[in-house]
Order: C-alpha cells, then structure tokens, then sequence
C-alpha cells in the first residue's frame, strides 16, 4: 500500500508512528508531510530507514492510497491545523488512518467526504466491543513472553520490540510482536490499543493478544506502554504486565534522562531500582525478572553511546544494548529467549 505520513512540525524526534512506519512498516510511503522540514528527505534526519521525500501540504503527495497521521499528540487530539491535509486526502479518494484519542469517524466533516468519495476513516485506537476482564490464563500459553518495558514513555520499547523480533527470526526463533499501542497496530495489521480500552478490560485485552498470538509463533514479544512510575500512564502499563503475565522483561531507557518527559519535577529512579519494581509489581502473577536492557543512545557520540551502554548493562546486572545503533548480539538474546 502506498502512503504519506502527516508530521507537520514533529518529525522526526516527535513523530514516533511515522518514524515505527518507516522503519519497521511494509506500506510504501511516498511522502512525509511536514511544513517544517518541507524540502528535505526523510534520511536527512533519520539514517537506515525508508527513504521519502518530506513535502510541504497534501497537494505535494504524489498518488497514495492512504494518508497516515503520523503523530499523536499528549491527549491523543486532533490538531486542527492538520484539517486541510486530511480533507484533500479525502477529496483525492484517500483513506485516511490515524490513532488518535479523538475518531477520525466522529467529525461530521470528514465522515461526510468520506462517504461522497468512498474512503475508509481507520481509527486504530477504536477498541474491540467484546472485550471483558482477564481470566488470568496467559501465563498458561505454549509460548515464550517478552515483555518491553521503560522507564518512561517514548523510551523504546517498540523500537526494542521490534528488534529483538527482528534478531531471534534471524537466528530461526518463530518470533512475532504482539501489538498494544497505534503504531504497531498499523504495522502489524491486528492488535488492540490498550490505552483506549476500559481499564477493568485493559489486562484482559491484552491476555486475548497474547492468546491469539501463541497460537501461531513460539516467542511473543510484548509491546509494552508507558512506565509503571509514570504520574499519568501507569495505569495501562500496569495492565499490560498483569494480563500479559510474562516469563521475562527488558527494560528500556533514554540515555541522559533523569526525571519523566514532561513532568520534569518526577525523578526516574535509578535503573536498578527500577527493574526491582517491575519485578516486584510482577510477582503476584509472574515470576518476570527484568533480563536484559536497551538504551536509546541517539543524542551520544558513538564512543560516549558505548559507554553509556555499558555503564547501564553494569547498573542493571544484565546484557545492555542500544538496538537500533549496536544490533541485539546472541549473549543479550541468549537471555530473552
């Protein structure tokens, strides 16, 4: 399928959907919009991802199935700047896919276009009607489970997710992602956006995606969401871990980060006490140590990158690795699966 991703004034650092559809996605994008970088090229600003021309408005994307917005802002709204963008998108014969808070589906506007123009409106954060508390019956599956989990939010854990897959298949583990947030839900094609979900339904969201999942392949690997010290999004990431009850974790952190992304007065715990919580959260349902880390070194140095890896491989006990810029080795899988 042929795509634009809209990032207007985000992309790349804020732009997590696009830069996951990028990197990890099978659609062909043909464009980025962002009016900010609008000239450039998608490898101008992230190496070793598919490669785009980044246009200005809707009216530069060349012939696309799909308009994929790209970016979900705190709160999950729609931004109305990008108002224009999806009724062109619309106009053109477009569907138009986002994972927003607010329904693409709801706006009166839009569901009128789509109608006239014979588009789909995808809402991917819309939950499944059926869904129901957990019966505490993952843990029961003839499957491995992995579970991502971080220290904040935007810390990697999709990106880890992704590429621990990526590794075990390489080595012939009949590996799969299990998607609980947009952005794997659009690559993958199924999944369920556990942050939308009621939350006495959250944990038993996620137990049916794991269930699901290890009828098909050997190692789950978790999607997880948030950061369980997190003052506004615990909550789902508690969920995930209860419903998910894996057999391991992998903790994800930001190299250089000490208090939560935009609560700059809430200190992250030190990486071990950290992975203790999890652990301890976790015992009730699993026995789930944390067994391995990843660290986003982006804004280091490749030598300063490697010690900081290093020094967070030392502070955890367990193999560490930056995945995207040092690949995942067989001692850090080794442990995973």
């Amino acid at each position: 399928m042929d795509i634009a991703l809209l990032a207007h004034g985000q992309f790349p650092g804020r732009a997590k959907t696009a830069v996951g559809v990028l990197r990890y996605g099978d659609q062909n994008v043909r464009a980025v919009i962002d009016r900010d970088t609008a000239g450039d090229r998608v490898n101008d600003h992230v190496a070793e991802v598919q490669d785009a021309p980044i246009v200005e408005s809707m009216d530069d994307v060349p012939a696309v199935d799909a308009l994929v917005i790209g970016i979900a802002p705190i709160g999950g709204g729609f931004v109305e700047s990008w108002r224009p963008d999806v009724r062109t998108a619309i106009e053109r014969g477009c569907d138009v896919i986002a994972g927003l808070h607010t329904f693409l589906a709801d706006d009166p506007e839009f569901s009128t276009l789509a109608e006239q123009h014979d588009c789909e409106l995808r809402d991917l954060r819309d939950p499944p009607e059926d869904l129901s508390v957990a019966d505490g019956t993952a843990g029961a599956v003839d499957a491995d489970v992995v579970l991502t989990v971080g220290t904040d939010c935007s810390s990697g854990k999709m990106t880890a997710s992704y590429e621990l897959r990526d590794a075990a298949r390489a080595r012939g583990i009949d590996a799969a992602v299990v998607p609980t947030g947009q952005t794997g839900v659009l690559i993958e094609g199924w999944g369920i956006v556990v942050d939308r979900v009621i939350a006495d339904f959250a944990a038993g969201a996620v137990e049916r995606l794991v269930e699901t999942a290890a009828e098909d392949h050997d190692l789950l690997i978790v999607e997880g969401q948030g950061a369980l010290a997190h003052p506004a999004y615990s909550g789902v990431t508690t969920s995930i871990l209860h419903g998910a009850r894996p057999d391991r974790l992998v903790l994800c952190h930001v190299a250089g980060r000490t208090a939560v992304n935009g609560y700059e007065d809430t200190a992250i715990p030190p990486v071990a006490e950290y992975a203790s919580l999890y652990e301890s959260v976790a015992a009730p349902v699993a026995d789930a140590p944390v067994v391995a880390g990843t660290l986003n070194t982006q804004s280091l140095q490749p030598e300063a990158a490697d010690r900081a890896v290093s020094t967070y491989a030392d502070e955890l006990g367990v193999p560490a690795t930056d995945p995207v810029r040092f690949g995942v080795d067989d001692d850090l899988l080794a442990v995973v699966t």
